[in-house]
């Protein structure tokens, strides 16, 4: 089963307005590309420190607590859905 992640949906959940990449890069310290890369589901790799810093950042700025495994999620390959 395919992992991909859920970083887009993240920067979608701030209420009065969203975040952007480039704020989060800012904010987490992790490269423009980096995060652009997340975002778009274009990268296979990312190293735990980079999941820690952008949950870390995501925490500050959605003012609440947002686990590094919230980036993350399993999607079933036969039906496309989320597992």
């Amino acid at each position: 089963m395919p992992v991909r992640f859920r970083l887009g949906e993240l920067l979608e959940e701030r209420q009065v307005e969203p975040i952007g990449q480039s704020e989060l890069a800012r904010e987490s310290g992790v490269s423009f590309a980096t995060v652009n890369a997340i975002a778009n589901n274009r990268t296979a790799q990312v190293s735990l420190e980079t999941l820690d810093k952008l949950s870390a950042a995501l925490t500050r700025l959605l003012k609440r607590a947002v686990q590094p495994g919230e980036l993350v999620e399993r999607v079933s390959e036969r039906r496309g859905k989320r597992g």
